[in-house]
């Protein structure tokens, strides 16, 4: 088994972050960033747009890397996954946001309402890093 490349992409949009609830593994039922894994021959910008598309119905730009990271979960028995995942900030270009593909639903959230939604902290770091250089751009 080797790691696995994966994307994600924050979503900021008149004001809200759109997010996601995982409907499989790894972290199913919980809220995160729509994203998944690269498939071959994929670079990772078509791989993040097509997984937003898939998952959310939303066409995106992709925007500039905000962080790199492993994902590992480990059982008595070894190494049960372990994604390299880029993060990256996107913005909106078309379409209208619903669940689909490995999402169980589709959420915007305004920042003041990111406590609400029982993100994983890696998650919410990334998040209010990527409210906060937007804030800055105006």
């Amino acid at each position: 088994m080797s790691p696995s490349v994966g994307v994600g992409g924050v979503l900021i949009h008149q004001g809200r972050v759109l997010l996601i609830r995982r409907g499989k593994e790894p972290l199913r039922g919980r809220w995160v960033v729509p994203g998944g894994t690269v498939e071959l021959g994929e670079t990772l910008e078509q791989a993040l747009q097509r997984e937003m598309l898939e998952e959310t119905n939303v066409c995106v730009s992709v925007g500039e890397l905000l962080t790199l990271f492993d994902h590992v979960e480990r059982t008595p028995q070894g190494v049960r996954y372990h994604y390299v995942i880029a993060d990256y900030l996107c913005a909106w270009r078309s379409g209208e946001a619903q669940a689909g593909s490995d999402a169980e639903a589709v959420a915007w959230a305004r920042h003041d309402q990111l406590q609400d939604y029982d993100l994983p902290s890696r998650a919410l770091d990334v998040i209010e890093d990527a409210f906060r250089r937007v804030a800055v751009r105006g």
